[in-house]
């Protein structure tokens, strides 16, 4: 059995969702496929803007930079979403838990779902271990899943971006005054 099927999938899911959000309903569910969840769901008319609505709750989670504070947050979420743990065996996945009821909608299993995971992440790695890419002006989400703890941007590009900056930075004289 898994111990821990919604750690680090869910936050990467939530992340994805928040840096580059679906244009539809669809999209959204393929890309909970493309992350790592195999179950579809039954379409509500609604679905996008309220899985909008539970990415932007969740957003909050990432900017808040206290610990105390990023933790009621999250606790705010999960008491939002509470349902009874339960034993499952479907998709061929072999038994795991699941955080949530049977046949709820996309938005519904998705609260559940990233903020459990972004729970069990900032628990298991660290409270610090979640937030916005340090390449000004970017300002997608990171999570960092890195053995040191030390990820802060969101791609190589980002980084290398931000490495120039400071080597342009530390290389360019100060101009001289004319006389």
């Amino acid at each position: 059995m898994h111990l821990n099927p919604y750690g680090e999938y869910a936050v990467l899911l939530a992340a994805s969702l928040a840096n580059d959000w679906p244009a539809d309903r669809a999209g959204i569910e393929a890309r909970t496929l493309a992350e790592g969840m195999t179950m579809t769901f039954p379409e509500l008319p609604d679905d996008h803007a309220r899985t909008r609505a539970v990415i932007d709750d969740w957003l909050r989670v990432v900017d808040e930079p206290d610990p105390d504070a990023r933790s009621a947050l999250l606790n705010a979420q999960m008491a939002a979403v509470t349902a009874y743990p339960r034993l499952t065996n479907h998709d061929g996945e072999g038994w795991h838990l699941h955080y949530r009821d049977r046949d709820e909608a996309l938005p519904q299993v998705l609260a559940a779902v990233i903020s459990v995971g972004t729970s069990l992440h900032l628990v298991t790695r660290g409270m610090n271990r979640l937030g916005r890419c340090a390449a000004d002006p970017c300002t997608k989400v990171v999570v960092d899943v890195t053995r040191n703890g030390r990820q802060r941007y969101c791609s190589v590009r980002c980084a290398n971006r931000a490495a120039v900056r400071r080597h342009r930075a530390r290389g360019i004289p100060s101009p001289v005054p004319p006389r």
